[in-house]
């Protein structure tokens, strides 16, 4: 079954592949291999000028036969959100010519002539040395691609005879705007990056020691059904009623006996009290021996010991519970010790529960411990620990339990385990989106040593093919390379590349394997562009 998705999806992509047939209608050809400032020029179409420029939010890949005096020169910029990698769908856009001991040229185009590509057409006026710009106004505002200089031609003969003659087939990957519009794709500039050494660790998502509790029922009996009883993943705070216990105490006798008790001692006492002042007056008035007073004296003190045991056994077993009692219902609340949410919920509204079995798994998941657990030949080379960063399968993106994100280091174990012969690290981290779950594996890598900077790479835009690493380097808009890369030290969501590539270029950071797939099937790619 899985073969059969992966053939579909293989299809699939093939399909969208061959299903924009370009053309641009271009007819110049010139620029360097790799700009400076953020320009890429190469050859698209025989005789056309094709430059690729970045700013802070937006790409421009442009596509223009060679500026002559007098004669219409359509360009096609594909204008690129880099927030998002979809094309501009709306704005204006303005192409100058400026310099050159001339007046400022400039055309003009309101709107895209499909989402993300805008035609204007120059039709310049003095020859020689100008500067080229394209401008951008939008609702997000004003965005400049300086294009450099450029030669505007006085006749189309001399502009012919200018131009380059066409290279052979460099091997570049054609894979077009409209195709990365379409699909999850993005490409990131290679920088270099201070990266530390790290040694790796298997490790497990865990509950900081004070972070977790278990509540048990503190007696036997029901639970009452409540209309305010929890529910699973529930947010509770420190001292939130979870449940109200309806216990027995012992045989047939319930809680609400030992209220009675108290209540029916409590009255005898009250007896015995009038009966002691009823006789004391008539024994002052000589109507009654004093033995009757001695002896209403004495049953007072035993109806007084009487209410007080029945009280003490009330309040003992409240201490003893650590609960209140509700008398309104005949039960015992059951209070959350900590603050968090409720990870297990054990028992039913209406359930009979016995004294110590657990009702309620409450766990704070805003801050966790990650334990990572490092194999016995790789302590040695760990000295002092501070930090580690770590992946969990499911999530495109590494965390970090380091002091620069709140983390810190809990615990080194001083035992190895006699099975496994790995000694946990113990790290406390913040749960910023807490998406991150009690009992989660994780891919943890504890760091080492001094940070070394070199060219880094994200590990998405990695490819594994046949045991090599590749990565796929943008050398024109639509255009891509294919390259072997040595990696060297990973760290989060980056790795050194020793080799393969250099600071300054760009990497397909979501897409590469698509553009695999392209380079797999040149012929329906093309290259192309009808509008």
């Amino acid at each position: 079954m899985k073969n059969l998705i992966r053939i579909i999806t293989l299809f699939s992509t093939l399909s969208l592949i061959a299903a924009c047939d370009h053309s641009h209608d271009l007819d110049a050809d010139g620029g360097d291999e790799h700009g400076h400032g953020g320009l890429v020029a190469h050859g698209h179409e025989p005789g056309a000028i094709a430059v690729t420029h970045f700013t802070n939010s937006t790409e421009l890949f442009v596509e223009y036969p060679p500026l002559v005096v007098g004669e219409d020169s359509a360009f096609a910029a594909h204008l690129t959100r880099l927030s998002d990698f979809r094309p501009v769908e709306s704005g204006r856009v303005t192409v100058f010519l400026k310099g050159g001991g001339n007046q400022e040229e400039r055309f003009v185009v309101d709107a895209p002539t499909v989402p993300g590509i805008f035609r204007p057409v120059a039709r310049p006026v003095n020859a020689g040395r100008r500067h080229l710009s394209l401008e951008l106004t939008s609702e997000s505002g004003t965005v400049i691609h300086d294009l450099g200089p450029v030669t505007v031609y006085p006749d189309s003969e001399k502009a012919a005879a200018a131009q380059p003659h066409e290279e052979e087939d460099s091997g570049e990957i054609p894979f077009l705007k409209e195709q990365q519009w379409k699909v999850d794709f993005a490409t990131v500039e290679v920088v270099k990056r201070s990266l530390r050494p790290s040694i790796h660790a298997t490790g497990i998502i865990k509950a900081r020691s004070d972070g977790e509790a278990l509540v048990s029922a503190p007696v036997a009996g029901y639970l009452s059904p409540g209309a305010s009883f929890p529910r699973l993943g529930s947010r509770v705070s420190r001292g939130d009623p979870l449940a109200v216990v309806v216990p027995r105490v012992a045989g047939e006798v319930d809680v609400a006996s030992l209220e009675l008790e108290v209540e029916r001692t409590s009255s005898r006492l009250e007896l015995a009290q009038r009966e002691k002042r009823r006789i004391a007056e008539l024994v002052d008035q000589e109507a009654a021996p004093k033995r009757r007073l001695g002896e209403a004296e004495n049953a007072e003190r035993v109806a007084r010991a009487e209410f007080e045991a029945a009280n003490n056994r009330l309040n003992q077993f409240r201490r003893n519970t650590g609960t209140t009692m509700e008398s309104e219902q005949g039960g015992l609340t059951v209070y959350s010790p900590i603050s968090g949410v409720l990870a297990d919920i054990r028992v039913a509204a209406g359930s009979y529960v016995n004294q110590g079995q657990s009702m309620f798994h409450v766990v704070d998941i805003e801050r966790l411990w990650l334990e990572a657990n490092v194999a016995e030949v790789d302590l040695g080379s760990m000295g002092e620990v501070t930090e580690a960063w770590f992946q969990v399968d499911g999530f495109d993106r590494a965390f970090e339990a380091s002091p620069d994100t709140g983390g810190l280091l809990v615990a080194q174990g001083s035992v190895i385990d006699a099975v496994s012969r790995t000694a946990p690290v113990v790290f406390e981290f913040d749960n910023e989106d807490q998406r991150l779950r009690v009992g989660m594996f994780a891919h943890a890598h504890i760091a080492t040593g001094q940070s070394v900077e070199a060219p880094a790479v994200p590990i998405n835009a990695l490819v594994d093919e046949a045991g090599q690493d590749v990565i796929y380097v943008m050398t024109g808009g639509e255009s891509f390379e294919r390259r072997v890369v040595r990696l060297g030290i990973r760290e989060g969501d980056y790795v050194h590349a020793d080799s393969g590539v250099e600071a300054g270029e760009r990497v397909v950071s979501r897409g590469a394997y698509l553009v695999r797939l392209a380079a797999a099937s040149p012929a329906e790619a093309g290259h192309g562009h009808a509008h």
